[in-house]
């Protein structure tokens, strides 16, 4: 798994459903560097039985989100159209209707790979022929990505596995408050807590409190 932490993150141009409906085919995360702090998700394939608690929970916290000054972006291993379809089913049938961030469409998989959340490997058979091993959709994963466009944190999680939105808005306000302050956030840090320096005085300081 490759850790992107501390690098910029992958650049692509791609097909995209925008506002709960608009298709675009040409969407890319460019569009925030110097504006926005951008959480970009992946996960493994629409119309699934439980994919859309995790997209349905990313827009119930999307105001807190928002209110940060942060986008939110999904994406998946399917086509544009699929997410359309997806975004205009009902809840009661499956669907994801009311989600209104963007859904970007990895159709190649090359944003996946480029990401390192795809499940499996393209690779050479005897005849010389490529084939593909493991799973072809992404492993959830979670990327928070810096208004200069570097990624500040990841998580990849194996496909039973969901996302916390919870620790998402912790990571973010984490972030935010670092930029603010300079100060660094400890274990289980959360907004109002009490951050510190990194310095031996301050870390000695804190450690005394939680005592």
């Amino acid at each position: 798994m490759a850790v992107l932490v501390g690098k910029k993150a992958p650049s692509f141009s791609a097909p995209a459903v925008i506002n709960g409906g608009e298709v675009i085919e040409n969407f890319s995360l460019d569009q925030f560097v110097g504006k926005k702090n951008v959480v970009f998700f992946f996960y493994p394939a629409d119309f699934t039985f439980v994919c859309p608690t995790e997209l349905l929970a990313f827009q119930h916290k999307l105001a807190e989100f928002e209110k940060r000054d942060v986008a939110v972006v999904g994406c998946s291993v399917d086509s544009q159209f699929s997410h359309w379809k997806w975004l205009n089913t009902e809840l009661n049938d499956g669907g994801i209707k009311g989600v209104n961030y963007p859904l970007v469409a990895d159709q190649s998989k090359t944003i996946a790979e480029n990401y390192d959340v795809l499940a499996g490997n393209y690779d050479y058979n005897e005849d010389g022929e490529i084939k593909f091993s493991g799973t072809p959709m992404a492993y959830r994963g979670l990327f928070l990505i810096d208004k200069e466009g570097v990624v500040r944190n990841q998580v990849v999680n194996d496909m039973p596995l969901f996302i916390s939105m919870d620790e998402a808005l912790r990571i973010v306000d984490a972030l935010r408050h670092f930029e603010k302050h300079g100060e660094v956030c400890p274990a289980d840090w959360k907004e109002g807590d009490k951050a510190m320096n990194a310095t031996q005085e301050s870390v000695a300081q804190y450690l005394g409190e939680l005592k």
